[in-house]
């Protein structure tokens, strides 16, 4: 099997971390060893970290971003009862269609690709409807933008009896979360952008609330293989465990070597190195005459950073050039933002001085190639 060398700065999957990647090459055990039971314990402690909460109820989903999204839905939305959707790309729009698979009452915000929602709409939004859950994207990379989860809105939601449920597969360890801190009641990511892991694993965090809500349904999740109360059973949320599948071993593997890693850094840390790359990445493209598709900067994600793709310019053949003369990927859009603009990632183990400055040239040559500098 030839596989090739690339560095991957699209919106995902990023390079694994060499670290992770020799953690799932360790001998498989089990998958109700104790020592891979204490090792789901781990992965259970360091995702209370990543997340910031002290809710025992974290694992990881067997299965990408989107089977955390499905468990996310499928455990806390019943039939007939109403969801506000925030939607401003890509992401918003699955869960919409989601939701109404899983039988549930679909609000949809909508707002323009490129924007986000304001605290006043959001808080309005869940007075005015008192949904079950309001779903929101923290970073929607089809478009770009950061979605702001502070200002209250945690609490308007606990007033109104909504559960906050937030999509972090594109900001999970880029930028600031706060479980607690924000009230959000549930959060789903993936392994393969942020955490510098293979895809394959979904990091899920309920909320006491959440639990509540899941064990108080008058029916049952109308998912056997993505019912947290099985599965939360296999990972000891509710004392004693019972096999629910088998978990992809090695997959949990790197997962713990993630989360070292994280620790072993720190998220404050953490979050500055990304933070970091981004500015450096924008220095770069400014220079080049450039600019972002999110004209607001407070409304940019830093993780995946959108660009306008210039007029007169064939935007493929600069993901090509890029591709062919550097092994390097970057992506065009996705959804709302196909056609209009560049998606480079800056995430884990990718976000560096060294990788950014290699965008920046990629950039530089593909335009003067179109004579466009």
């Amino acid at each position: 099997m030839e596989v090739p060398q690339r560095l991957l700065m699209g919106p995902g999957p990023s390079n694994a971390h060499p670290r992770i990647l020799a953690a799932q090459s360790l001998p498989l055990l089990g998958h109700m060893h104790p020592p891979f039971l204490k090792i789901m314990d781990e992965i259970s402690d360091g995702l209370r970290y990543l997340f910031q909460t002290d809710s025992k109820y974290t694992l990881m989903v067997s299965g990408t971003g989107h089977a955390g999204m499905e468990a996310a839905i499928a455990n806390l939305l019943e039939p007939g009862e109403k969801i506000i959707v925030g939607v401003n790309g890509i992401w918003g729009e699955r869960v919409a269609d989601l939701s109404e698979r899983y039988q549930g009452q679909v609000i949809t915000m909508n707002a323009q690709p490129g924007k986000t929602f304001s605290s006043a709409e959001l808080k309005a939004a869940v007075a005015q409807h008192k949904p079950a859950i309001l779903f929101l994207v923290q970073g929607e990379s089809s478009t770009g933008t950061h979605q702001a989860l502070g200002d209250g809105l945690g609490e308007a939601c606990k007033a109104a009896g909504t559960l906050l449920v937030v999509d972090t597969v594109a900001s999970l360890g880029g930028v600031p979360l706060f479980a607690d801190k924000w009230g959000i009641d549930c959060i789903y990511s993936g392994s393969q952008k942020c955490l510098s892991g293979p895809p394959g694993a979904a990091p899920f965090f309920m909320s006491e609330r959440a639990m509540d809500k899941l064990r108080s349904r008058k029916t049952k999740p109308a998912t056997y293989n993505l019912d947290m109360n099985l599965i939360g059973d296999y990972w000891g949320w509710f004392g004693s465990r019972s096999y629910h599948h088998t978990g992809p071993v090695s997959t949990f593997y790197a997962m713990r070597e993630a989360l070292q890693i994280v620790a072993d850094e720190g998220l404050d840390k953490m979050w500055a190195r990304h933070l970091a790359a981004h500015q450096q990445l924008w220095e770069g493209l400014h220079s080049l005459g450039l600019q972002s598709y999110v004209e607001n900067d407070a409304d940019r994600l830093i993780t995946v950073n959108t660009i306008k793709v210039p007029e007169g310019v064939d935007w493929a053949k600069v993901v090509k050039n890029a591709m062919d003369k550097y092994n390097l990927e970057i992506a065009g859009g996705l959804g709302p933002s196909a056609g209009k603009v560049w998606r480079i990632g800056l995430m884990g183990y990718n976000a560096t001085p060294t990788n950014v400055a290699l965008v920046i040239e990629a950039f530089r040559d593909g335009l003067k190639q179109q004579g466009k500098l």
